[in-house]
Parts: structure tokens; sequence; C-alpha cells
């Protein structure tokens, strides 16, 4: 999978409006009321990240989530990040 030109980026982030690009990945803050929301999410992040075979860069700050990705394999922001950045919305939606 080839890593994505500026315009690519710049285009892909239209579709995951909440999300930055930020050295070489893209990334996002996620809010929740406590802990173990924050847990619960990153939870379900972790299963669908498993079945994607991609692994978010993962910080958590008490309700606050903190998501980087990048595909390390290629060594850039490639348009499985961005699936992956859509799937983590979408979780976030449904429990929000």
């Amino acid at each position: 999978m080839a890593i994505l030109t500026a315009r690519q980026t710049k285009v892909g982030l239209k579709t995951v409006p909440l999300w930055t690009k930020r050295s070489g990945a893209i990334r996002r803050t996620y809010e929740f009321k406590g802990f173990m929301g924050s847990i619960g999410f990153v939870n379900r992040v972790a299963a669908k990240a498993e079945k994607c075979d991609h692994h978010p860069d993962i910080d958590i700050r008490w309700n606050k989530v903190t998501l980087t990705l990048s595909t390390h394999s290629e060594g850039g922001v490639t348009e499985k990040d961005f699936s992956l950045a859509r799937r983590c919305d979408r979780i976030y939606s449904r429990r929000h």
C-alpha cells in the first residue's frame, strides 16, 4: 500500500473532519465522561484494529483517548489509516 501524497491526505482528511495530520500520521482525540468510557472505547478500537491488522498508537488520559494512525510498514499515511479512522469515528458515535 502506497503512502498518500500531501494532496491525497488533504482529500482523505475531509472524510474524517475531526482528524488532523501531524508528523507523518493522522490524529484525533476523543473525550468521554470518565475513565471507564475511555477504556471501553479503547477495547472496542483494539478489537476492530486487530481484525484489520492495523494497530494505532493509543494515549489514554483519564477521560480522553488520542489515536495516532500511520502505516508503520510503509512509513507514513495510507488509505488503511483513513479506513481505520472512519471505523473509530463510527465506534465513538455509537456510544456517544
